[in-house]
């Protein structure tokens, strides 16, 4: 075993000295040493409750005769972290996620890995982790939030966030807002739509690092206990067995991930987030890759922010195995690829139905034929950009109006609440990429904003930084390359005319090529925002959105 590199032998008496002043017995010490990666905090809803499900994955490692060792991870709630200077660490922590994993884990010698995780940059940073070490390893979830109910409807953070454009825009009262306020988010869970940290989860089952079930059993529900229970125990089955992540996480892997993207309509963070893991896993995804799937794969799903159902909805229709089977009517999904559960996909989701047909479509009665997201191109956006199309207006599929330029997200949100932002104007958020934010912010407050007070079928936002899954409209993030590495972006001014054409892939600027390249001539990259720090180190680092934003 792995492990025997600290227990075994006459010289690691002095080892075995320190393991034995943690309360190690021999016999444990004689088992598989199972690495319990826990992310609890007491910050963020979606891990407030992780030291029950930890608690539920060494019962479950065990039983099945291992030894469970864990230790803790770090984890930012976006939500929190969003609208202010905060979230400028949050994708920048995906980095440290993946590299504190791999201290601990080279310096301890773990045999395998339970990955304890829940939200956004936390699913991905540990699945880097997975990758970049090659251990046995598997990922249990904490599972998604329940929705909250007023007035008999359900509802998440999302509404929460364009409340607050509906009370600057008159159309609901403050006595409204602070009502919603109480019953929004009802408890422990990722938030309750399809935002990234469901997305990361649910593509997490289909790409076969979790069990079934990761991605949409309730965070409160025993069922969620259960299953943490069963990946405790097959971590030690992974073990015996030398199933490694380098086995699951091929290219086909990551083709049935994305097309089961497609087909939910997840959040655009997971363009930045699968290429990232692909890397460490020695697979390139392109964006050309990401449109092709989506080309082939319908949309079956209208899941919160873009529809009325969420999490628990979708669990109760049968889940991300449904939605595969579906997909495999048509095709479109690899069923012959191996998952930490010991059967193929193919095996996993046979018989698999679905129960509600308004929540999961059948596959020849899609929302759409094509999927979720879109990754356009053109003379604004040469490195690409990526937009939900499924959370897109049929009116604002194509769409022609006059730049409003802010280098801000401060700045566009006051001109948005402040009500100076006019029918058809396209606002432009520019130096909040990776490198130039630093740290590549969401940006939910400007699109709620803009979908509270009215506006997501008349103005477009365009960013080279990103948006939260909870986020409708036309939103273009993701522009590459970034405004601070000189890209168009940097040098559109109000009043230029932005062409959006989604359903031709396209993102332009009505300027001549000469007239862009004089202006970039004459552009002066702006001094960095952070000189100090971590998000100093980050920003000399990282690559573009287009490449995953991961360090070079």
């Amino acid at each position: 075993m792995r492990s025997d590199a600290i227990k075994k032998g006459l010289e690691k008496a002095p080892h075995r000295s320190l393991l034995k002043a943690l309360g190690f017995v021999d016999q444990e010490l004689e088992r598989p040493m199972i690495g319990v990666v826990n992310s609890f905090n007491e910050i963020v809803p979606g891990h407030m409750h992780l030291n029950e499900i930890t608690a539920a994955v060494k019962a479950g490692v065990r039983m099945a005769g291992g030894t469970p060792v864990e230790f803790p991870c770090i984890a930012v709630c976006d939500g929190i972290a969003m609208n202010h200077s905060g979230m400028k660490y949050s994708l920048a922590s995906r980095e440290l996620i993946a590299d504190s994993i791999e201290v601990m884990v080279q310096a301890h010698q773990f045999d395998g890995l339970v990955l304890v995780t829940a939200c956004d940059k936390i699913v991905p940073g540990m699945l880097m982790a997975a990758a970049r070490l090659d251990i046995p390893a598997i990922v249990i979830s904490g599972g998604p939030m329940l929705a909250g109910r007023y007035q008999g409807r359900d509802l998440s953070l999302s509404n929460m966030f364009e409340a607050v454009g509906a009370v600057r825009a008159g159309r609901m009262t403050e006595e409204e807002l602070a009502a919603l306020e109480e019953e929004a988010c009802p408890g422990c869970g990722s938030c309750a739509g399809m935002f990234t940290a469901n997305s990361m989860n649910c593509l997490t089952e289909a790409i076969g690092m979790a069990l079934p079930g990761n991605g949409t059993i309730p965070a409160v529900s025993a069922a969620r206990r259960r299953l943490a229970k069963l990946t405790g125990m097959r971590a030690v089955e992974l073990v015996k067995e030398d199933v490694r992540p380098s086995s699951i996480l091929t290219a086909r892997a990551f083709e049935n991930a994305l097309a089961v993207d497609m087909a939910l309509g997840c959040s655009t963070n997971t363009v930045l987030h699968l290429p990232a893991i692909a890397r460490e896993a020695g697979v390139e995804i392109s964006l050309d890759k990401i449109n092709e799937i989506s080309a082939r794969t319908p949309n079956l799903c209208k899941l919160s922010p873009m529809g009325p159902y969420f999490m628990q909805d979708l669990h109760e229709a049968g889940g991300i195995r449904a939605v595969m089977a579906q997909l495999a009517k048509k095709d479109l999904l690899h069923l012959d690829l191996p998952t930490v559960s010991g059967q193929t996909v193919g095996e996993l989701i046979r018989g698999c139905r679905v129960s509600r047909a308004e929540v999961i479509r059948d596959v020849e009665n899609p929302h759409s034929s094509t999927g979720g997201i879109a990754i356009l191109r053109g003379n604004l956006a040469p490195g690409g950009a990526v937009v939900k199309k499924a959370g897109v207006a049929s009116e604002m599929m194509v769409h022609r109006g006059p730049a409003r330029v802010f280098d801000s997200e401060e700045e566009a949100l006051a001109a948005i609440l402040g009500g100076t932002i006019n029918r058809g104007d396209v606002i432009v958020i520019r130096y909040e990429g990776p490198r130039g934010g630093p740290g590549m912010r969401e940006m939910l407050a400007p699109t709620a904003a803009v979908a509270g007070m009215g506006l997501d079928r008349d103005v477009a936002l365009l960013t080279d930084g990103r948006f939260s899954g909870a986020t409708r409209g036309a939103s273009i993030g993701h522009i590459s390359p970034e405004a601070a590495a000189g890209g168009p972006l940097a040098v559109v001014r109000d009043g230029d005319m932005i062409v959006i054409d989604i359903p031709n892939y396209r993102l332009d600027v009505e300027l001549s090529p000469e007239e862009i390249q004089d202006r970039l001539a004459r552009w002066t990259p702006p001094a960095p925002r952070v000189t100090g720090g971590y998000l100093a180190r980050y920003a000399r680092q990282v690559s573009s959105a287009g490449t995953g934003a991961v360090f070079e």
